[in-house]
Order: structure tokens, then sequence, then C-alpha cells
């Protein structure tokens, strides 16, 4: 599962830590590893420490071997490319797209699993308009829902009687 969160560049390597902390750990425990570029404030005595004091292995690519993970490397073309798709000739939207470019991203199954990775995160994919809508007048009530929901009725009807 991907989070794009916007920052710039000009964000120092405890700026970066509070993001990861505000945007990404809320969804997820501290992570076993992480893959980065060999930038200043990833090979910063704060971040190093921050990292090793939690029991994390930073791993990073060099100039040699860009692919120490490769899966971060389709992760960052998938985001250029929905970035450019999105964007069109309006390039300062870029980080009020992120959101919709997070969502396209992990909701989209990859080829390599055949699930999103929003499914295989949550174990269920995420809600999209077409199933907020509410189904045609025309369909024909499924007669085990209609019989599942008269159970559940009379359940709920036998415990509100034992209650009272």
């Amino acid at each position: 599962m991907a989070h794009f969160i916007p920052c710039n560049n000009t964000h120092d390597a405890t700026h970066i830590a509070d993001l990861y902390f505000k945007e990404v750990l809320k969804f997820h425990k501290i992570p076993r590893s992480i893959v980065s570029d060999r930038d200043t404030k990833f090979l910063s005595h704060f971040w190093v420490n921050l990292w090793k004091k939690l029991g994390t292995t930073l791993k990073y690519s060099t100039t040699c071997h860009p692919h120490t993970d490769g899966q971060t490397e389709v992760t960052n073309r998938t985001l250029e490319v929905l970035l450019r798709t999105l964007m069109k000739s309006n390039l300062m939207l870029w980080d009020q797209l992120l959101t919709h470019t997070e969502l396209a991203h992990n909701k989209t199954p990859t080829k390599t699993t055949g699930l999103s990775p929003f499914k295989v995160v949550y174990g269920i994919g995420p809600l999209s308009l077409l199933d907020l809508t509410p189904p045609p007048m025309d369909s024909k009530p499924n007669m085990e829902a209609t019989k599942r929901v008269q159970e559940i009725q009379e359940l709920h009807k036998k415990i509100r009687g034992k209650i009272e």
C-alpha cells in the first residue's frame, strides 16, 4: 500500500519524520525496513538514530544499484504517470491531486497478486460511487436476503421482549 504525502525539498529530516508519523503510522505499525534514496535528509544523524531506536532497518539505493526495492521503482513510475494524466497542463495542482492518485493506485489490482493493495491490507476493496448507488427500482428482491432480514428482525423482537 502506498501513501503519497506532499512535501518540498526544503523540509529537513525532522519534518519528514513528523509527516511520516502523522500521515502513515496512524494506518500501519512501525516498519521493519524503509527503502530510500541517499538524500542528505535520509542520511542525517537524526534520521538514522530515530529508526535505529525504533528497530527499523534503513535500506539505501545506490548509483550502481538503484533498484534496491523494485516495488519502490514501480510505485514511483506509477505516481508519475498518474499525476501527469490528472494534472494535464495545470502543474500547480499536483499536491491537491495526491489523494486521488493514492486512492487510484491503491485500488488497482497488481499483476503479481491480482489484488489491489487496499484489498491485501484491509481484506476488502474500497467503496466507489457505484457501490453507493441504490439498486434500480425494477430489480427483484432476493428471497434469501428477505428471509435473513426477517430472521434478524424476529431475533431482535425476542431480545427486546426479554429485556423488557
